[in-house]
Order: structure tokens, then C-alpha cells, then sequence
């Protein structure tokens, strides 16, 4: 069984959500990042998921953006991020996915990205850029290797393409909570409630919400009506406030505490 499936089924059997946190891989560096995605394991973070640093990212908003353009200051590139997921595959087995935009992924060869990222412990990616409608060779790839293919459903979706959408995605559904760009907001859309009711009448899959999800109120709001909830921007800010500061780490780890709990 793979890791994101029996991660949710546990989940189920204990009757809990899932709790997804995103990091910019290379962030202020990769070390720091393996170390992240240890403390995070050790702080009961159920999935995390590392951005690939990308030069354009249009779905990411000013916090992340910038998270991005330090990592790729630093040369940060997706064959040193997959040498740090193996590295840090030897001490957990919590679910790593990746947030990549396509651009990297067709640059470094479709089958041999699956597959490296597959034997390198990636359990999902996540490709903001690239509808089912065009993805259908990596879909293909995924399904092969046994690489999770999770996809996006915006509030914007109509319901015969959510229907599609549900038909497509591995591990779980990616909600989207708003439309415009990742980043803390000071409420959760209206519509969200309806739309997540919308999408369950007809998938059984696991379906997750993120964009915009960064307060402890807001992360009880989505757990009362999705299977998890994802948060990004404030995390990323919150290795941003420690940025030199000897204990990151820790300080980052007692803040995801904080919100998991």
C-alpha cells in the first residue's frame, strides 16, 4: 500500500484529519530543509510537501515567490532536492510530496523524473501548471511507477470536470480554497463549504484544502468539513522570522506544533 493511502486510512480508523505541511525545498538551504522535514515528522505533520524553487511561480504568493528566488540563489535545482528526500527517507516514513511547476519536470525528462523521484521516496507530486487534460504522458508515467498524481479542484470547477478531476487524481484531491494565490487570508471563502460538499457526493478520495489556510481557527474550520488541511505561507514566513537564529528548527517545529494541535 502506498504511504498516502495507508496515511489516510489510519487517519480514518482514528477518526483524525490529516495535517499537510508545505516548505520551499533549499529554504534558507537544503540542509535546513532535511532537518525540517525530520522535526515535522517528529511533531506528527502527517504529509509534508517540498516546493521545487521555480523562477515563475503563479500560483504561489509573495511569501513563497520569495522563498523560491533564495533557494534558486543558491543553485537549489530538483536533483539535489531528490538527493535530500533520499537522505531523509532513511529516518521516516512520513509521506514526502513535491509542489512543482512543469517547467522543471520536462527540462529534466518526464519518465526519468517519475522514476527517480519514486526510487528517491517521494510518495506524490503535485504539478500546479499542468491540467489532467494536459498531463496525460505524465499521469501515464505516475500510474507506472506508482508515483501518487494528485490534482487540483478550484472554486471555479465546474461540476462535470470535478467529476473528471476526481476520475484522474492519486492520494488525494488538492482543493483549492480561493481563487487568486497561495497566502494567509483573514477568513475562508463562503463557498468553500458547499464546494467540498460538492466534490464528495461523487469521489470517496480523500480531499484536502489549501491556499490561504494559515490560523488555528481556520485550520478547525476546514477540519470540520475536509479530510485535511494544507498550510504553506505561514510556515514559510515563520522560517523567514528565523532566518540566522541557531534554534530554526526547533522554532519552526514548536509553531507547526502549535497549529496541529
Amino acid at each position: 500500500m502506498f504511504r498516502i493511502e495507508a496515511k489516510f486510512k489510519d487517519l480514518l480508523a482514528k477518526k483524525k484529519k490529516a495535517f499537510i505541511a508545505f516548505i520551499t525545498a533549499g529554504y534558507p538551504s537544503l540542509a535546513v530543509t532535511e532537518k525540517l522535514i525530520l522535526e515535522f515528522s517528529s511533531a506528527g505533520v502527517d504529509i509534508v510537501e517540498l516546493g521545487v524553487p521555480f523562477s515563475d511561480p503563479m500560483a504561489d504568493g509573495p511569501v513563497i515567490q520569495e522563498s523560491s528566488f533564495e533557494a534558486l540563489k543558491k543553485r537549489t535545482n530538483l536533483k539535489d532536492i531528490l538527493k535530500s528526500v533520499k537522505k531523509v527517507r532513511k529516518s521516516t516514513q512520513m509521506p514526502i510530496c513535491l509542489m512543482t511547476y512543469y517547467n522543471p519536470i520536462f527540462i529534466f525528462g518526464e519518465e526519468k523524473f517519475v522514476k527517480e523521484a519514486f526510487s528517491s521516496g517521494v510518495d506524490g507530486v503535485i504539478v500546479p501548471d499542468l491540467p489532467p487534460e494536459e498531463g496525460k504522458s505524465l499521469i501515464r508515467l505516475c500510474n507506472k511507477y506508482g508515483l501518487e498524481n494528485i490534482c487540483f479542484i478550484a472554486p471555479t470547477t465546474s461540476v462535470p470536470r470535478m467529476k473528471r478531476i476526481a476520475g484522474t487524481a492519486r492520494g488525494f484531491i488538492y482543493y483549492v480554497s480561493l481563487t487568486g494565490v497561495t497566502g494567509a487570508r483573514r477568513a475562508l471563502p463562503l463557498d468553500m463549504v458547499r464546494n467540498l460538499k460538492t466534490i464528495k457526493r461523487f469521489t470517496s478520495k480523500p480531499v484536502c484544502v489549501g491556499f490561504g489556510v494559515s490560523t488555528n481557527a481556520q485550520v478547525r474550520q476546514v477540519k470540520k468539513i475536509a479530510d485535511g488541511v494544507i498550510i504553506g505561507s505561514a510556515i514559510v514566513k515563520k522560517i523567514k522570522e528565523n532566518i540566522g537564529k541557531p534554534d530554526l528548527v526547533r522554532r519552526v517545529g514548536n509553531f507547526v506544533r502549535s497549529l496541529k494541535q
